[in-house]
Formats: structure tokens, sequence, C-alpha cells
């Protein structure tokens, strides 16, 4: 079996991706000096190398690799090799331009950027597996090698091909998948709009047509695209477990951006021997820290729970966004310790040392522009020296309080055409709830619709509205036995093929919530909908109302005004031992907050009444000790209580009862016992 971490790594990773090539060999020995001064335990190399390792068809050149391979392990580097497929060479694109993907509009995009891939494509795959093999025979033994990365960042920026290669694996996928065309007609709803098929060869993939098309087919789509992905990684990943043994295989995700929609990481994390994460701040002046926690806590769960690695982030600012600040002091290291905190076994970097040239040229790096007489670099090194402090924590697992689900297939489906508002983003919410529990201190851990949930006493449903019957029946039995769910609005709508659940609405959450919906009721721009409480109060939504009618859940909130004026907004059912509520509105921060509290009251989850806001307290626990993260995201000093007595690992004081956490800082105590 492989491992499930980095071989021959007993300290946390930290380092970051190593692109020498864009250097003259004379800079590699100050490159691994200065290494050793950071502190750095391991690199990833050789990501985007193929044109560098096969220059032209089946000449290859892996002298430039064997020196810096061995260079690396001189000096005590640990090496993440990549197995360069995301960027085939131009000579390879000369032979088989038809592996370049064409967009669903007929339009072939040109060799020029990154990761043009069309994944159908049989040379394409046939010349992967060749790069990868001839990669695993050589270094399979180095001494340096850690992980295998293959091919970088699946999905981005083009996941979905719509060529004539694409069209005949789709017509195959769909024939595995369904087995008749019968069958795809019945799941697809092709009685509509005359678009019945009688042969699996009259199939195409969704391209553009003169309005919109068959919203079960663009979602089957997105599912053979994700699939035709993850076929080409096991590929690789299989040439490698057996030419290879023992080492693990990895390829990076990004669970929390939106333009990485196109991949379901449920269905990945279980490929992978290893989950690893890219994580980048959305500067658009929300509490970047908040996403940070979200995407740590859905990395974490796409794991399964275990420990995962964060493989991409950077040292201060980068350069895709429209605006792109630079990090504050210290910001570097407590956005690495969050992502520790929430799991993660180190914190690596795009990339080591910041590129003179091409399109990332202006994305910080640990070694900047400005060299090692920068503000970025002594922070570099400080925080090497912090992580080899934490080194104990490393193999220890965080813990959950509640469970958020979530579905990449259902957020798939809802943000297709033609749904009742583009107002209601089903990510926006799951933010917002997300955001809601983080101000409340609670730890999420995100699950499937259909996996265990026993042990969580609040389970949140932010949006959902693609759900299968075994879903519903998952949380209607997780209610029954004793559990507190909260369901937002546009939930339960839909079954995995994008038809409507027979019957009212919500499908097959109408007996765990114990109401039905008879219509929705979106709300224009900028329009809001009053909802009053028992005792007079008042909150405010937007974007959505329904018309709710009890079927034995209690109206605890009731729409004030507008269409749906005296109907329920807010319901509380009990089934069982448990308790479901349901918010057919979209609340701000201080309604959802009202709703989870009265939630979290039924879960009987203690509440953090100490903690103040934007101070995280955050628990990994394993065989090496309990570890208790504190991080600062104020201007001001915290006081954080403890449950028993410890070590702060990064200053090596005792604590005791409580721990101050200066302004931006973190602190981790190491529990006695």
């Amino acid at each position: 079996m492989p491992e499930t971490t980095p071989t021959g790594l007993t300290r946390l990773a930290f380092g970051g991706d190593y692109n020498p090539e864009q250097w003259p060999e004379s800079v590699w020995q100050e490159d691994v000096r200065l290494m050793r001064e950071a502190g750095v335990t391991m690199v990833s190399v050789g990501i985007f190398s193929w044109a560098l390792l096969e220059p032209t068809h089946g000449v290859y050149d892996f002298g430039w690799l064997d020196r810096l391979l061995d260079l690396l392990h001189e000096n005590g580097v640990r090496v993440d090799l990549g197995t360069s497929t995301v960027a085939p060479p131009v000579w390879f694109y000369r032979e088989h331009p038809e592996a370049l993907p064409v967009t669903p509009a007929g339009v072939r995009y040109e060799f020029g950027s990154r990761a043009a891939i069309c994944h159908s494509n049989a040379d394409y795959r046939a010349a992967a597996a060749d790069i990868t093999t001839r990669l695993a025979e050589r270094y399979a033994d180095h001494p340096a090698l850690a992980m295998w990365h293959v091919h970088n960042e699946y999905g981005v920026p083009v996941s979905a091909c719509y060529c004539d290669s694409c069209t005949a694996h789709f017509r195959r996928w769909l024939e595995s998948t369904y087995g008749t065309v019968d069958s795809v007609n019945e799941a697809w709803g092709t009685a509509f709009w005359g678009q019945r098929y009688t042969d699996f060869e009259q199939i195409n993939p969704p391209r553009a047509t003169p309005t919109v098309g068959n919203p079960a087919q663009a979602l089957d789509y997105k599912r053979f695209a994700d699939a035709t992905m993850r076929e080409n990684f096991v590929m690789e990943r299989d040439i490698l477990h057996r030419l290879s043994p023992g080492i693990p295989v990895t390829t990076n995700f990004m669970t929390a951006l939106s333009q990485c929609d196109s991949v379901d990481y449920w269905a990945w994390g279980r490929e992978v021997d290893i989950v690893t994460n890219d994580h980048y701040l959305i500067t658009d002046g929300r509490r970047t820290h908040v996403n940070l926690a979200m995407a740590a806590d859905l990395t974490r769960s796409v794991a399964g729970g275990a420990p995962w690695l964060l493989l991409e982030h950077s040292t201060s600012g980068i350069n895709w966004q429209a605006r792109n600040p630079a990090k504050a002091p210290g910001q570097m290291a407590r956005n690495s310790l969050g992502h520790v905190a929430r799991g993660s076994d180190g914190a690596m970097f795009f990339q080591w040392r910041q590129s003179r040239r091409g399109a990332e040229k202006f994305h910080s790096a640990m070694v900047p522009h400005g060299g090692t007489d920068t503000r970025v670099w002594r922070e570099v090194v400080e925080l090497g020296a912090s992580l080899d402090s934490l080194s104990t924590v490393r193999g220890t697992r965080t813990q959950g309080d509640v469970a958020v689900l979530w579905d990449w297939h259902s957020w798939w489906a809802q943000n297709l055409a033609w749904r009742p508002s583009e107002d209601h983003d089903p990510r926006e919410r799951a933010d917002a709830f997300y955001e809601a529990l983080y101000d409340r201190h609670l730890t999420v851990d995100f699950a499937h619709p259909e996996a265990d949930l026993s042990r969580y006493p609040l389970v949140v449903v932010p949006a959902l509205y693609l759900m299968t019957e075994a879903a519903g029946r998952n949380v209607t039995a997780y209610v029954e036995n004793g559990g507190t769910l909260v369901v937002s609005f546009f939930s339960g709508i839909v079954d995995e093929h994008d038809a409507v659940h027979e019957g009212a609405y919500p499908g097959p959450l109408r007996d765990v919530l114990g109401l039905t919906i008879e219509e929705f009721s979106p709300l224009l721009q900028g329009q809001l909908a009053r909802i009053t409480g028992p005792d007079g109060s008042e909150l405010a939504g937007d974007v959505w109302t329904e018309f709710v009618v009890p079927r034995g859940a209690e109206t605890v909130w009731t729409y004030a005004d507008g269409l749906t004026a005296g109907h329920p907004a807010v319901t509380r059912n009990r089934l069982g031992e448990g308790t479901a509520w349901y918010v057919s509105t979209r609340l701000g921060a201080e309604g959802l907050d009202a709703l989870l509290g009265w939630a979290v009251e039924d879960a009987r989850i203690a509440p953090h009444v100490d903690l103040p806001r934007d101070v995280e307290l955050v628990r990994r626990t394993g065989e090496s000790g309990t570890y208790l993260f504190a991080i600062n995201h104020t201007a001001s000093d915290a006081k954080v209580p403890l449950e028993a007595h410890g070590t702060e690992l990064l200053t090596g004081e005792r604590a005791a009862g409580r721990i101050e956490v200066p302004a931006g800082a973190v602190r981790v105590v190491r529990l006695d016992g």
C-alpha cells in the first residue's frame, strides 16, 4: 500500500514550487543555501517541465533533473516530483493539434498558455503515460523522492472539451452509465421540446444552441468531463504505483475557488493517496481569513478527516485578481498556521523564487524580487522556525463540532440556466452559513449528503437544490435519532437527473421539515422581505421568499409584507428525538446568527462565550497529544481560555487558565496529559 504521508519527511512540510529551469544553474547553489536558512523541508519540482524533459518527440534529457534532485538530497530537502503532464510541449501540439480543447461554440484553443488539454484525446493519454513511465523508471528509488505530483490543478482553466473525440467518448460514457438510449431519454426528459434520441450516435455534447439546451444533458456532461479528467489521473497514478511502489501519489486540489467548480472533490478524494490543496485569498473586501478557514475545513473533509497538505498558497500578493494587495506583516504566518490548525501537515507556497518573466512574474514568492533583505524573506525564515517547533503536531487530526452538507453535483445543477433567480448563488449561501458558524467559534466538517451524520449534534444544509432520495432518507433518520437540522431555501427540489421530485416541494425533505411549499416567489433586485417573530422583533430577508404551508411544523417567524405576507418564513419541526429548522428567505448575518442560536440550543452545543470575534480556537488531537491553536485576526491582544495547563510551542512558555494571544499572532498550546 502506498504511504499516506510524504515518505522520509519527519517534520511539517515547508517549501514551495521550485522551478530552477527558469534560472541558470549557478543560482541553484544559492537556492539550496537559502532553503537551509529558511528551514525548507520539501519542494515541488518539475510540474511544468515536460518541454525540457522531452525537448523533441522521443528525445529525453534528464541530466538537469538528475543534478537537481541530487543537490536537493545532499541538502536535506525532500521532493514532490511532478509528472509534467499539465504542460505538453509545443512539438506535441504540432503533431497532434486535435489535442487542443474546443469550446461549446466550436473554437479550438491555441498553444501558449497552460493546461490546454482535451482529456479524451488518445494521443495525449499515450504521451502522458510515456513521460510518466520514464520519470517513474528513472526516479522511483531516488533518495530525495517524497511523493509524486500528477498534473496540476485539474479543471483549471479548462475542464470540458467539445471536440469530436469527446463526442465519441461521451457516447461511450453514456452507454456505460445508462445501458440503453431509452434510459438516457428517461433521465434527460427528452420528451420536452422533441429531443428524443433513438441511437447513441445521435447524441452530441451540449454545444452552443439557439436558446437554453437540455439541463440534464449539461449536468451529465459536467459529470463526464470530471470523470474523464479523473480517468487520466488514475492512469498516471497506477503507472506510478506499479513502478514506484510505496511512494504516495497526489494531485493538488482547489476546493475553495469557484474557478474549480468543475471538479467533484468527494470523488477525487477517494483516488489520491494524500489530499493536497492550493488556496489563495480572494481579496474582495470580505474577511479573507473566514474563506481560508472554510477552504481548510472543506479540504480536511474531502480527506475523510485525515491530515492533508497545503501544497500552494502565497507569501504575499497574488497576480490574477483585478486588485492584488500585499499581505500585512504577520499575515503570512497567520494564514499558514490557520491551515495547519485545520488539519494540514505543513504549509507550502507557489513559489520558491519569484519569476522574472512569464504570466506570473508579479505573484509573490518565498524569495522575492528584492531578495533576502525584504520583509517577506524575514517572515519566511520566521515561519520556517515556527513550523519546526510544531513538528509533533504532524499526524494529529482536527476535531469538528458541526457538519455542513455540500455536494458539487448540486452546485453544478443549480448553476445551470433558467433557475427561478440568478441572484441565488449556492456558494454564497454556503459561505454565509459557514461564516455564521465560524463567528460562533464552531469548527465545521463538510459532509456528503449521504454520509454518516450520527456524530454531529448539528447539521446545516445551506444549499442542496439537487438531493437524492437516499440523501433525504439519511437526513430524516438523522433527525429522528436526535439530531438538529437546519435547511435553507431551494433545497430538495430535483433528483440526480435534475428532474423535480414528484409531489410538492421540497421533495425528500417534506417529512423531516414538516411542511410543503406551494410556490417560489423570488424577489426583485434590491427588494426586501420583512419578517416578524412572536415577540414582535423583526428581521429582513432578500432574494427569495416562498409560500410555505406547515404540515406539522410550527411557525417561528412570519412574512410581514409582500406576496407571502402571513406565510411562515422560518419553521421548526420536531421529529422523533430531534428537530428540523427551515428558513425560506435569504437572511443576512444578523438573521443567520439568530437562527443558528436557536438551533445550537436545540443541539445542546455549549457556547464559546469567552472568545472574541475573529479569534479562532481550533483543536488537533492524536497520539502525540492535544493541541489548541489560538489565532488572533484582530488588531487587539486577546485572552483565550484554556481547559488545562500546557506548553505554548512557539514561545516555549507555560500556559494555565488563559493564554494571551497578541494582536495578529498565533499561539499553539500542547495540553498536559
